[in-house]
């Protein structure tokens, strides 16, 4: 079997592979694996860009399962806040987002007593959502299990059936609303970070709900760390990593997916081929339109193209820093002032969501030191519009050829993460006084620095939006062909093109592709845990150090 992509998508199936007697080779455009969920080196400082959550990082859920299969969370702390997230309006009140029912609660009342029946409806969704997450299923893809499976399955959600209606009927954009207090209205919107404007409550309820039950923390050494753990299983299981290889067509004799052509005019020879790099690509290029039903086409013509469609990328500014900020929290989110947000490049709502990342992950920079993570979500093409430069250039370095390395992208570009870095640092020093004295370290990413490290469409993270016609279609189209295409033998599908969510669901689609690949060849699907460490610790912290 050869995969094509190195990130948890890739690596997951990978693992799974191996797992279940299949000898695999996952292929690498980047010099090392991981994809999106990656962190850098700048000096003393590791800027790390992924994890601000993680599903499934405690137990009591399919999600944790599939972790510990992985190797991902043995021997590691994983770190979780009382707070999830911060919001705080233009006037500079704050409103704590407590995972905890409770405490949420009497902290919503005391900003708002005249919105109690509002903020008691959803702390009561809340409390109800945390004793369902165990009967969410993840294990085994929903297309494959039989009738009698599926009915257990529904009825262990039958005590929640009109709770879950409502999770999934009614808007926070609708629900938000309907606050009188102008704080709640805006902080509601922006509770997972940025505004998601087609979401409905069930993420929201979901995310807050598995904080509460300590199974959204963060795992000790990172994004980079969770990687290299699996990489790590991987390797252990006798998988092959190659990485600086890129893949520019997957090779298909008598409609059989029979291995891949690189960048450098080699091939490669397999029985299967798994793609887990981005969708678009694979589909359009790699495979070069071929074998596309009317569904995919659509997919994979208009609906990639339509920016509402699919997650917007991020534009991210690090900032290392010489002595710590106690009093920062671990993440805040800033209503931004129309005049700050117009100096913000491709910034689609006005908030800047802000982390004082040292919080999450002490053990990456030095001690007393801060690091600092800015984000917002941001549409590529200003960028574009920016950039004289290549978006990807494969090049030799020291008689290797590499395809991530920089590449030049013009003045009024740089001009542009100039002035965005400029923007955050002057909002932080409203709220951190000294803040720009102690920056020792910074950094810029946009969404074509995504591009360039991942080859994601649009430098997205996430690929399809949910709870949207292009998440729905995909969700048909699996359950039509599985994660294949019409028409194609001996190739899947994997990683987060072949469902919708975050790194859980990449990691999901890992085991689901390796449970239809031993059904299509009559063989029985296994998983154990990974022994080699012991369980995770967890660990909780206040909110404040």
């Amino acid at each position: 079997m050869i995969i094509i992509g190195g990130g948890l998508g890739g690596l997951s199936t990978g693992c799974y592979a191996q797992l279940n007697g299949y000898r695999s080779t996952v292929l690498e455009m980047h010099e090392l694996p991981g994809g999106c969920c990656t962190a850098w080196d700048r000096g003393e400082f590791t800027f790390d860009s992924c994890v601000s959550w993680l599903l499934g990082s405690g137990p009591g859920n399919e999600m944790h399962r599939i972790w510990l299969e992985l190797g991902a969370l043995q021997g590691k702390q994983v770190r979780t806040f009382e707070a999830f997230n911060t919001f705080r309006g233009l006037d500079g009140r704050a409103v704590r987002f407590y995972s905890d029912p409770d405490r949420l609660q009497a902290h919503l009342l005391e900003l708002s007593p005249a919105d109690a029946p509002l903020i008691g409806e959803f702390c009561a969704g809340l409390r109800a959502f945390r004793t369902c997450l165990a009967k969410y299923p993840f294990l085994r893809p929903v297309p494959m299990m039989g009738r009698l499976e599926r009915l257990r399955m529904l009825a262990g959600f039958l005590p929640h059936a009109n709770l879950m209606r409502r999770a999934m009927s009614v808007l926070m954009t609708d629900f938000s609303a309907r606050f009188k207090e102008p704080l709640l209205r805006d902080a509601f919107n922006h509770i997972l970070f940025e505004k998601h404007p087609s979401f409905p409550l069930l993420p929201f309820w979901f995310q807050l709900a598995s904080h509460a039950n300590r199974s959204a923390g963060v795992p000790e050494g990172g994004s980079l760390g969770l990687a290299r753990s699996v990489e790590q299983r991987y390797r252990r299981l006798g998988g092959e990593l190659v990485c600086n290889a890129k893949v520019v067509e997957i090779l298909v004799e008598d409609d059989h997916a029979v291995g891949v052509r690189l960048s450098d005019g080699s091939e490669r020879r397999s029985d299967i081929v798994v793609s887990a790099c981005d969708g678009r690509s694979t589909v359009m290029d790699l495979l070069k339109g071929r074998y596309l039903d009317e569904g995919y086409r659509r997919l994979y013509t208009d609906t990639v193209n339509d920016p509402q469609m699919v997650f917007p990328g991020y534009v991210t500014v690090f900032l290392g820093l010489r002595r710590p900020f106690p009093q920062g929290d671990p993440c805040t989110t800033y209503l931004l002032t129309g005049e700050q947000a117009a100096r913000l490049t491709g910034i689609r709502h006005p908030s800047l969501h802000v982390q004082f990342r040292s919080r999450h992950y002490p053990e990456l920079s030095p001690p007393g030191t801060a690091v600092v993570y800015a984000s917002y979500f941001c549409d590529i093409a200003p960028w574009r519009e920016l950039s004289n430069g290549p978006e990807q250039s494969s090049r030799s370095r020291r008689g290797i050829e590499t395809h991530t390395l920089a590449v030049g992208r013009g003045r009024a570009y740089q001009q542009a993460k100039r002035r965005v870095r400029d923007t955050v640092v002057e909002l932080l020093e409203q709220h951190h006084p000294g803040i720009g004295r102690a920056v020792a370290v910074r950094d810029v990413s946009t969404p074509l620095t995504q591009v360039r490290y991942t080859g994601n469409h649009d430098g997205t993270v996430l690929g399809w939006q949910p709870f949207l016609d292009s998440g729905e279609a995909v969700e048909a189209q699996i359950r039509k062909h599985g994660p294949g295409l019409p028409g194609l033998s001996d190739f899947y599908l994997s990683g987060v093109w072949a469902t919708t969510g975050g790194l859980i669901r990449a990691a999901a689609a890992g085991r689901h592709v390796m449970q239809y690949v031993c059904r299509d060849d009559g063989r029985p699907f296994s998983a154990p845990l990974d022994d080699t460490a012991p369980p995770p610790t967890q660990i909780l912290e206040g909110d404040t150090p």
